[in-house]
């Protein structure tokens, strides 16, 4: 029993060490997205209140739309 355990722990941290250059560039990925200004452009609207969005003509549902509308052509 206690080589069934130790086999799989093994196979877990071998795993874990196989997978960690992944996780890396998914962080950075990440991080690079946050650090975005257009992110940061649609977190500011988003604690927007729905009157002060629609005082700039923009509909809640329509965030991402209105932020990205020239990069994306939505």
């Amino acid at each position: 029993m206690a080589l069934t355990a130790t086999h799989t722990t093994e196979h877990h941290a071998l795993g874990h060490i196989l997978t960690a250059p992944f996780r890396a560039i998914g962080n950075g990925l990440i991080a690079i997205m946050e650090s975005n200004s257009r992110v940061q452009y649609v977190d500011r609207l988003n604690a927007m209140t729905d009157a002060q969005l629609e005082a700039k003509g923009i509909k809640r549902d329509e965030i991402v739309q209105h932020v990205f509308r020239d990069h994306m052509h939505l």
